[in-house]
């Protein structure tokens, strides 16, 4: 048996979850503005627990790395925060620095654009096919479907919906392979974020800081996620976003079940409005084990005892995970984005 922890640093909670052979070991969630605040949190957690292999912050991803191999280039890769912008990834850096100097056995995943599983004609001109949490959650949705209706994980079909609460993400999977995924950052709108961005609003914002694309989403018009659904306007375009997120996704695959995940799927009439408006297959939520960290931090503990070889290595097999490549820079056919890889060492 392994001794596993997954870790998703979410835009308003830090969660951490833990298994032993399918034992829940540590299930926590944090304030992020408290482990922005103290640093040590994290660490002292992980110290208590001992593990043999976590799944640490991995962002928009890299291949399967461990922490001593992070450096610039992995932090920018991860991050994709330009140098000089204003929004800092001081937090990253420091949580990654902390973790390496206390020996902790920490490695970082990829995001569904460097899976081989994503036929390469629908990476062009992609970066957010979905990060490495989104990654997790699904990986969290196959373990739900294969146990409950008693399958091998090569059976699984499903879309995974993950209703963040900073972004709206989903991804496709079939046979127990991802082979399609709409990003936060790529899709329509979120709770915080305005998702994908209007090329001629890109042209006429000009230049501009990451902090954009946190901004935009429905938060604007509902003020708060418990009252998204009171506000008819805010329901209607971030339920009609979701609708057409899955649909999207329709034409890669033929789902037998839309998995709901996210902070947004707690939300009072939430799931029953999906459950009229998906109606192309059963919906449903992803039940997961534990009761406070996110889906996000469990699928990252299942990914992490898969690939320490524990009870999931067949599912990690499956996934193909230890097999991602490249970089989310690599299909882009403009000439402009070579400089910037140059620039940051990719």
């Amino acid at each position: 048996m392994v001794r596993v922890i997954g870790i998703d640093p979410g835009t308003k909670s830090f969660d951490l979850f833990g298994l032993e052979d399918d034992n829940v070991i540590l299930d926590m969630s944090i304030p992020t503005r408290d482990i922005s605040g103290d640093p040590d949190i994290v660490p002292c957690i992980l110290r208590e627990i001992s593990a043999d292999f976590i799944v640490g912050p991995s962002g928009y991803g890299i291949p399967v790395t461990h922490i001593n191999d992070i450096g610039e280039r992995e932090l920018f890769l991860m991050s994709l925060v330009k140098k000089g912008d204003k929004k800092s990834i001081l937090g990253m850096r420091q949580t990654i620095y902390r973790l390496r100097e206390y020996g902790f056995p920490v490695y970082f995943i990829p995001g569904v654009i460097h899976l081989p599983t994503v036929p390469l004609f629908r990476k062009f001109n992609k970066i957010d096919m979905g990060t490495a949490d989104k990654l997790c959650c699904t990986a969290l949705g196959i373990r739900d479907q294969a146990l409950r209706l008693g399958r091998d994980y090569s059976e699984t079909s499903f879309i995974m919906l993950e209703l963040g609460y900073g972004y709206t993400a989903a991804t496709a999977l079939n046979k127990g392979q991802v082979v399609d995924g709409i990003g936060g950052s790529s899709g329509n709108i979120g709770y915080l974020s305005l998702g994908c961005m209007d090329a001629e609003l890109a042209y006429l914002l000009g230049s501009f800081d990451k902090e954009v694309i946190f901004r935009g989403g429905v938060e604007t018009i509902a003020h708060a996620p418990e009252r998204v659904m009171d506000n008819e306007t805010a329901r209607n375009a971030y339920l009609e976003g979701v609708v057409k997120d899955v649909l999207a996704l329709t034409a890669s695959v033929k789902p037998e079940e839309i998995l709901i995940s996210g902070r947004l799927s707690r939300t009072s009439g939430m799931m029953e409005e999906l459950g009229k408006r998906l109606d192309m297959a059963p919906v449903m939520r992803v039940h997961g084990f534990g009761e406070s960290a996110k889906e996000a931090a469990q699928g990252a503990a299942v990914i992490a005892d898969g690939l320490a070889g524990g009870k999931y290595s067949e599912m990690i097999d499956v996934m193909m995970i230890r097999e991602a490549k490249g970089t989310s820079l690599d299909y882009i056919l403009l000439p402009e984005i070579e400089e910037l890889k140059k620039e940051c060492g990719v």
